[in-house]
């Protein structure tokens, strides 16, 4: 067999540890950061806003002004969204896209950034800018948060953009790291 180069079994070792160290992050506390574990992303969908505009020929909804949109225990807020749907004889969504100071509540958990999208074909949803996820007394800071309703594991990274579909999110406070606060029981 022949020896790996130094540089690659630094980069596998670094990824097995950077691996354990999410690994340990992740099923602290956070319970696997399963946010959303169990969670009907089948139930109806109830809105409301200040303002609704129907655009019909695009297939959109453009909610706005203190937007609350309801599903199964799950809210999230927004200061505007776009609700992207299907028509074939009645109405289906397909996306939700908010913006302005973005919130997703269930039970003692919530995350907020500065956008959300709500993809209901992959059940995932993605915020990005200046993502803070809390769950109790703990936190986690980011730069981009990728929620997966199916598996009900989330992931956060540092970085304000990627392949999840949320662009243009501007920056993220934690400097392209993820940073956080666990609490540590009372004895």
């Amino acid at each position: 067999m022949t020896p790996l180069p130094a540089r690659m079994l630094r980069a596998a070792a670094a990824g097995f540890l950077g691996t354990l160290g999410l690994y340990a992050v992740f099923s602290g506390t956070f319970a696997s950061a399963q946010m959303l574990a169990g969670h009907n992303s089948d139930a109806p969908v109830n809105y409301a806003a200040d303002r609704i505009e129907l655009q019909d020929r695009q297939k959109r909804v453009v909610l706005s002004g203190n937007v609350r949109i309801d599903q199964a225990g799950l809210t999230l807020n927004a200061a505007r969204t776009l609700v992207d749907y299907t028509d074939a004889g009645s109405l289906s969504i397909q996306r939700i896209m908010a913006t302005g100071g973005v919130t997703v509540e269930r039970a003692n958990e919530r995350a907020s950034g500065n956008v959300a999208v709500y993809d209901f074909n992959r059940r995932i949803i993605t915020m990005a800018g200046d993502v803070r996820l809390n769950r109790g007394g703990d936190t986690l800071n980011g730069g981009r948060l990728v929620i997966d309703l199916r598996s009900g594991v989330s992931s956060i990274d540092g970085r304000a953009s990627g392949s999840s579909g949320v662009t243009g999110a501007v920056g993220s406070s934690s400097g392209g790291r993820v940073t956080g606060t666990f609490s540590v029981p009372k004895n």
